[in-house]
Parts: C-alpha cells; structure tokens; sequence
C-alpha cells in the first residue's frame, strides 16, 4: 500500500518511483525465460492474456496494489503489456517523449501505467525520463518525431471503435510533444525491481543506451478502471488486474 506521502507525491509530480516491487529473484527468472524466447513475439501487446510468466508481472499484488489506490479502483484492467529491452550502442532505440492517451485513447481518461525496472536503469543506458508536472495541463499538441538519432520514428494506422460499435480508422505516429522545453526532462535512476507509476496524460520517454555494456530492461503495463472505454480496436479485450 501506498502512505498518504507517496499518494500526495504522485499528484504533484505526475509520477512514483516505488523500489522493491519485485525481488531479485522474480526478476532474474523473468529475464531469463524471455532470452529462450523469440523475440518477435514481444511485438505483441497481449502477451498477458497468454503466457503465465507475464501475467505474473503484469498482476504482481507489488504493482497492482498501489495502482487499486492510485485509480480508487477495486477492479483495475490490464489494456497492454511489454518487455523492453535496449541494448548498448543503440544510439537510435529511444521512445519520443509523449503521453500515453495520445496512443490509447479512452473514456473517461483514467489510463495509467507501471514501468518496472528489470536491471539497473538511468539515463545512461537509456532509462526513463519524466516531465514532473506536466500531467496537470491536459493533452498537449503534438508532432510525429523527426529525431531518428535518438528516436524510433514510425507511423501506422489503428482501427478505432466506440461504446456504439461505429468503427473508424485513425493515423498514429511515434508522438512528440510540440514545444517541449528539454530543460524540463528528468532522466530518473530506478534500480532493478523498483517501478516507476505514472498518469496517461505524464510526458515520458527514453532516448538510446550510451552505455558501454548494460542492457536496460523494464516491463511496462498499462491499466484502466473498470468502466472505461479504450477506443483502439486491438487492444479492446481488457482484462482484470486481480
């Protein structure tokens, strides 16, 4: 459980880093079950609906607990998971800072996020970086990222469905925000097994391992409480955190 402290911080900041969630042990045999696995297959956003060494992390009572309290939820659902691992001298391999309800739209906007370290993390080996505050000036305009240095740049389209099954298609990009002042980015440091908590509407991101020899590891899953409509068709199927 969170302390009234912590709670506080989070709604100031937009973001919680809470150590400990995982053990070493729990995380060194997660890591390790995925490098006998095809990579390809981290491509897929539903791998907690289909592989028990995912749902486990997904649905660790460690991040599920703070997320009840952070949403006033008693049932959280999981829209997506992902294993992200970036490796040394990957100058190109960051994610663009952005908010998250611009790639999961949905209604009402309770989306939120628990990104958990699976190594030591910085923005060295290209860790998360954070704009403490920015979740409290509603959605930002954005741009698609032009920095390919730094960041994956890409682009694809997502079909879209409402509460009333209308369907549509929408065009996504790899979002950035228009206007970011850089001197307001935060590189964190979260050590392996702590978990960064932050809001949809935070701007995070992460640029490139510069690191020598440390691949940067973390989890991510994204939830919502029970109620809310996510609007992007393939990830519709949300499932319960408990």
């Amino acid at each position: 459980m969170l302390s009234p402290e912590q709670i506080r911080q989070y709604k100031d900041n937009g973001f919680l880093v809470v150590p400990n969630i995982l053990s070493a042990q729990e995380v060194d045999d997660f890591v390790n079950y995925e490098a006998t696995q095809d990579p390809e297959r981290r491509n897929h956003l539903d791998n907690h609906k289909l592989d028990e060494h995912w749902t486990k992390i997904a649905k660790h009572p460690g991040i599920v607990g703070p997320i009840r309290q952070i949403l006033n939820s008693q049932k959280p659902m999981i829209v997506q998971t992902m294993y992200l691992e970036k490796r040394p001298a990957e100058p190109g391999k960051g994610t663009a800072l952005h908010q998250d309800s611009h790639y999961l739209p949905n209604e009402p906007d309770t989306l939120m996020a628990c990104w958990m370290a699976m190594s030591n993390t910085d923005g060295e080996n290209g860790g998360l970086c954070v704009v403490p505050g920015s979740h409290k000036r509603g959605l930002y305009k954005t741009h698609k990222a032009t920095n390919s240095k730094d960041h994956q740049v890409w682009e694809m389209e997502h079909l879209m469905r409402d509460r009333t099954g209308k369907e549509w298609k929408d065009k996504f990009y790899s979002f950035e925000i228009d206007g970011l002042d850089l001197s307001t980015v935060v590189n964190l440091e979260v050590p392996k097994g702590a978990g960064v908590f932050f809001s949809s509407h935070t701007i995070h991101g992460s640029y490139g391992n510069k690191s020598p020899d440390r691949v940067r590891r973390a989890f991510a899953t994204h939830f919502v409480a029970e109620g809310t409509w996510v609007l992007r068709a393939d990830v519709q199927n949300v499932v319960p955190a408990i």
